[in-house]
Order: C-alpha cells, then structure tokens, then sequence
C-alpha cells in the first residue's frame, strides 16, 4: 500500500480542505439528556453524523441528537462534499457532463472553480447558495483506489477492476468487500484499441501480433506486412486504469510483458497526436479518443475479424472493452450524492454519455439481419454437419427475435459474472421491474468455447443461461414474473466470437446472450 498512498500525497492538502469536519471532536446528546456519544465527527451528510467514539464508528441521526463541539457543522448552511478521486478520463469530460446534466435535471445551477494541480470542483447551487461541491482529483486509476482505501475520497474514479492487493487493503481499512454488491457502478463502457496513422499501409493486427509488439518481439512494420520500418510504440502512462486494463486483459492472457522501448504519455489527446505525426508509429488509445487516428481491425488465425464500434464495445463483442467504474465507500453519502448515482443509471444520463463520446449502457436490440460479422464467422468456423445443423437449430429458435445489447461473461475460471456482467444483472432487473419486457418472451442463450464434446459444451452453455436467468430474476424483486415468458437455450459452440487457440479466446467465447421477441 505504500505505492497507492503515495499517489495521492499530493492532492491531500486538497481532500483535507473539502473534509473541513473530520478530525474535530463533538458530543451529540439526546434532548433529554439520556445518551451523549462524545467522539471524533467523522463526517456528516445532511442527515447523520458519523463518529469514531471508544465503541468504534457510530452513525447517529442528526434529527434526534444536539452537537456541541468545534467539530459541529451548521445545519442550515450545509454543504454536501463529495471528493471523487482517480481516473483523469473520467474526470475531466464525463463526470463533469454528467453533473452538469445533473444539475439541469434537478434545477441546481452549477459553478466550475479551479483548484490547485490541475484539480477542480463543480459547485451545486440553489440560487446563490451553494447546496453541493463535487471535488475532483484527477490522477489515474491507482491513486484514486488509494485515496478511496485511506478515506481520502468518497468515489474512486477506475479503468479497470480493483485488484487483488487493493481489496484485501480495501478490508483490511474496514472499507469491506469491495467486489460485492452495490460497492461498484458501471458509469459507461470504454474500449483501448490499436490506432495507426491513416496513411499506414497496414489495416489489421491479431491479438497475439499485437500482445508482441507492446512485448517488444516484433519491432518493424514489415513483420505485420506492412513497410521495413521500426514500429514506435505509444500508451498511457503505467499507472492509468487504460494501461492497466491493456495488461490484464491482453498481456497476462499471452504470457508477456511491455518493452522499456514503449512511449507513455499522459494524455490520451497527446498520445494520438503522436500517433498522427508518425506514419510508423502504433498507440493503443482510448476508443472515445481516438481522434482522427485509424482504428486496426482485430483479426484471429480462424478468419475471424473484428471491429471496434460503438455497438461492438456495448454488447462486448468487441474484445477488448473497458468498463468505467464508480467504487463506494460502505459509509453512508450525502443525499445529494445518492440522487446523483441514481441519475447516472437513468436515460437522461445515458443520454449524455452518448454526447460526451462514450458507450452509454442503454438496452438496444439489434436484430438478426445485423449479426452479419458473427455468423458469417460461425459458418467458416463450423466443422462437419453437426456444426452446421446446431447453427441451423439457433436460426430457427432465435430467427425472428432481436438481441439485447447485454452479454454476461464470467471471472476466469469461474461460474462467479465478472463485474461488467454483475452491473447488466442489475440493469436488466430494473427493467424487468420497471414493466419493460411485459407480454414478450425473453430467450437467455448461452455459448460455450469449443474445447470437448459438443454435447457437453450445450449441456454447459444451458447450465451458465439459467444462472444467469435466475440471478436477474432473483434481483428483480418487484418485477411480476407473470408478465414475461423466461425461457433458457444452450447453443454451445455454435457462435464462437473468437478463436479457441487460447485461453483467452476460450474465454470471450464463454457468455450468455439475450434475446427478446
């Protein structure tokens, strides 16, 4: 933990001045005299106090208790403070719009202010007085997981899954599973993809290529077809969520590391405009900021090829996603910043992720006539009649249907949704309790990789679909089930969405799809 805290040194001085009521001591007492809790204010959100005592940390209702102490803050001129840490691209266009949507919605007028070290705070008001103050410490993914752990920040801002060492410190600070329910939001899905001057010869790249050149074992372009020149390499900074997610999901999976040779930049701008300059030059940018470099297509040694698109990184048939996550404190936030996470999942806000050029989470169905990519890859991956015949099966069972843009995949080697897939859990739920599937017959497919029996594969492919079918349902706790017609299929190995050379291949292509008459 030494490394995560020493990220956010510098923007402590910052987090101290938004939490000016922690650390001071108080002593909250019923009006009758008959309990008094004396203490360090921890906090307080408009409605409770939180105080660390002789008993542990406690959180009293400011409504039945009087404060006395230096620590006490005023209840008529409160201001909510919500610091946010992590992640600068999230914090420097999309929470921001999002706020501001925010603001709109609920009649607030909102105010920028500048803030040392490149930091800012958006400042919530009604009229001329302020009500909220969003604080923003733009750093990387790293830092805003220790800010977060060291109840330094309210949210941590993150590219990627917390890891293994940052959970185990997130419990060991009384923070509590950070994996588990309601501690993560998706705020919107990302995707790093290969980009390339538009006047580079070459066109595509497969993912072992790729995992070798950011290794260092392929160095000139004409190894990929393309010139005899040396490939200059260009990524985000080592500690940014984007790099990261790079590393966990296409480095480890092949077993290699990144060269020295490899130019970090800070930004992603910075980094495409490298890239732009340089007809022999490849960066692995962020897909909402590509700019005008040219996106290689990903290709398999089974014919496959890929795309990066805005529905490709939605459905996550794209391989290379990258969620956009919120991380939560166990402690209780200021209302104000409740009905702020609540806005974030409602259409207004998807709505506003679109225009700040990312992938909203906003269900679409795309129907048969555009799976034109997939299945002309299954085709040319099928192998003998029985192939054939369980892609015939699928057309017939799925033919005049439509598919949801939610695809669930599972932690590696385990039956466990990872976390893109826990937050569509919950989206579909709320659907489902919100009326908007009544009266249409929902079909949960499930697909396997292609490694055994194919017998066996379905017999799999069907068990993940009605895990995936009773978790949904079982989240869906208002929704009367009565109103849908639910069913489960098991299709096996009939639409593979990547080669099964590897272990990683072997992964993508273990999902549950939905599809919806």
């Amino acid at each position: 933990m030494t490394f995560f805290r020493a990220a956010v040194c510098a923007a402590l001085f910052l987090t101290v001045l938004a939490r000016g009521l922690a650390a001071q001591d108080v002593t909250l007492s019923s009006p009758d005299g008959a309990v008094e809790i004396t203490g360090t204010l921890l906090g307080f959100d408009g409605e409770f106090y939180r105080v660390q005592t002789q008993f542990g940390e406690l959180t009293v209702d400011g409504s039945g208790v009087d404060c006395e102490g230096p620590g006490c803050p005023s209840l008529s001129g409160f201001v909510a403070e919500i610091t946010l840490a992590g992640s600068s691209v999230m914090s420097e266009v999309l929470l921001p719009a999002l706020i501001e949507g925010f603001a709109r919605r609920n009649g607030y007028q909102s105010r920028r202010e500048p803030l040392p070290e490149g930091n800012f705070s958006h400042v919530l008001m009604r009229g001329q007085t302020p009500v909220a103050r969003f604080t923003f410490i733009a750093s990387n993914t790293d830092a805003g997981f220790a800010a977060l752990i060291s109840d330094e920040a309210d949210v941590a801002m993150a590219l990627r899954e917390i890891r293994p060492l940052e959970r185990k410190a997130a419990r060991a600070a009384g923070l509590g599973d950070l994996t588990g329910a309601g501690r993560s939001r998706v705020l919107a899905l990302d995707a790093f993809v290969p980009v390339v001057a538009p006047g580079n010869p070459v066109r595509e790249v497969s993912l072992p290529q790729l995992a070798g050149i950011l290794s260092g074992r392929i160095t000139n372009w004409k190894e990929l077809g393309g010139p005899d020149a040396p490939v200059s390499i260009h990524m985000p900074v080592s500690a940014s969520g984007l790099s990261q997610a790079v590393e966990d999901k296409l480095m480890v999976p092949f077993g290699a590391g990144f060269t020295p040779a490899i130019r970090r930049h800070d930004r992603s701008s910075t980094l495409v405009r490298r890239v732009l300059i340089d007809p022999f030059a490849i960066g692995i940018a962020s897909y909402a900021e590509k700019g005008a470099a040219r996106v290689l297509t990903l290709t398999g040694p089974c014919g496959f090829s890929l795309q990066a698109s805005r529905r490709a990184v939605k459905t996550e048939d794209y391989p290379l996603t990258v969620p956009m996550f919120l991380y939560l404190p166990a402690r209780r936030l200021p209302k104000v910043a409740r009905d702020f996470l609540a806005y974030v999942r409602g259409p207004a806000a998807q709505a506003v992720i679109r225009r700040a050029g990312f992938v909203d989470q906003a269900p679409e169905l795309i129907p048969v006539s555009r799976q034109g990519n997939r299945l002309a890859n299954a085709i040319l991956a099928a192998e003998g009649k029985e192939d054939l015949n369980e892609l015939q099966r699928l057309m017939n069972q799925l033919g005049g249907m439509r598919r949801l843009t939610v695809s669930f995949r599972f932690e590696p080697g385990s039956s466990r949704p990872d976390a893109q897939s826990r937050s569509n859990i919950e989206h579909l739920a709320r659907a489902l309790e919100a009326g908007e599937f009544d009266a249409k017959e929902l079909v949960f497919a499930g697909f396997s990789d292609g490694v055994g029996p194919a017998t066996g594969n379905r017999q799999i492919a069907l068990k993940r679909a009605a895990a995936v079918r009773e978790a949904i349902v079982q989240a869906a706790e208002t929704a009367d089930a009565s109103r849908v017609d639910i069913r489960t299929e098991g299709f096996g190995e009939a639409l593979p969405m990547a080669c099964d050379d590897s272990e990683w291949g072997r992964q993508i292509n273990r999902r549950v799809e939905v599809w919806v008459r």
